[in-house]
């Protein structure tokens, strides 16, 4: 018998419930990413070329994202992400090799393990409608950060900057576009001109936005929002929400690895003008979730 077309099948596993972790740059997904990768039964990919390619293509020109065949592409982009083969971990990106502790090609995992798939590649966050088609039994973790830390460490993030490029406000972007966090067209000869630590503010302050449309229009169910403050401040209570929500046990292990990025850390890393700059423009978010007081 036929499957249904939702259903996706990997290494002869189905593809139930697979975990998508959302947030803006330096949120935290690459933490929950690792904590989940050590976690039984669980496949989880972090950035994989196949979906970045996907999810950037579809951040930078959301168009594409609502064409009939955006969902079959997202969908053999994960496919081909989650196959568990002799080199497979080969093509990873250094993030998810370290987090699967990989110093060859793999793979990480055995196929015979895996129960869950999940993936926590960066910037999936504009990719949450395509993905619900085409996994509708999904479920999304975002995590949300204060914005001001989140700058500083993407300040400090070469990939991260590359986006603020000339040469990536190409034909091929649309705008207004929320991956940039340009809300209006005749916003951008003002983005052009703005400092880094402004157009970082504004990629945060978009994510922000988006994250709270999701907690609007996801049922309950489907979406959990945790804090970056919480996760790293306490692992105990955080994983236990994590391990409810998924029905699933959530390693903490990684949580305590002193390489974790701190809380406030933007107090010692950030130039006063640039400080001013963010807090100037992301002060709405900022204040609505705590970080600022009004």
């Amino acid at each position: 018998m036929r499957l249904p077309p939702h259903i996706l099948v990997v290494n002869g596993i189905k593809v139930r419930r697979p975990v998508f972790l959302l947030g803006a740059p330096h949120s935290g997904v690459d933490l929950l990413a690792r904590a989940l990768k050590r976690s039984p039964g669980f496949h989880v990919t972090m950035g994989r070329a196949s979906v970045a390619h996907v999810v950037y293509a579809f951040a930078r020109k959301p168009s594409i994202a609502r064409t009939s065949g955006a969902v079959r592409v997202m969908r053999d982009a994960l496919a081909e992400s989650w196959q568990v083969l002799p080199r497979s971990c080969g093509e990873c990106a250094e993030p998810c090799r370290d987090a699967g502790g990989v110093t060859g090609t793999g793979p990480c995992v055995s196929a015979t393990d895996v129960t869950r798939f999940g993936d926590g590649s960066p910037d999936l966050l504009y990719s949450v409608p395509t993905l619900l088609q085409a996994f509708p039994d999904a479920r999304f973790v975002q995590l949300i950060r204060d914005g001001r830390d989140v700058v500083a460490d993407m300040l400090a993030d070469p990939a991260c900057l590359a986006w603020f490029k000339p040469a990536m406000v190409a034909e091929q972007t649309e705008f207004p576009n929320a991956f940039l966090g340009v809300n209006k067209d005749e916003h951008l000869p003002r983005w052009k001109t703005m400092p880094t630590a402004g157009k970082s503010a504004l990629r945060w302050r978009s994510a922000v936005r988006l994250s709270a449309e999701l907690r609007r229009t996801l049922p309950e169910p489907q979406l959990l929002t945790m804090r970056y403050e919480e996760l790293v401040n306490r692992p105990p209570q955080s994983v236990a929400t994590l391990a409810e929500f998924l029905g699933t046990r959530v390693s903490k292990v990684v949580l305590y690895d002193t390489r974790v990025p701190k809380v406030g850390a933007w107090r010692t890393r950030l130039r006063p003008d640039d400080l001013e700059l963010v807090e100037k423009v992301a002060r709405e978010e900022l204040t609505r979730l705590g970080y600022l007081k009004s």
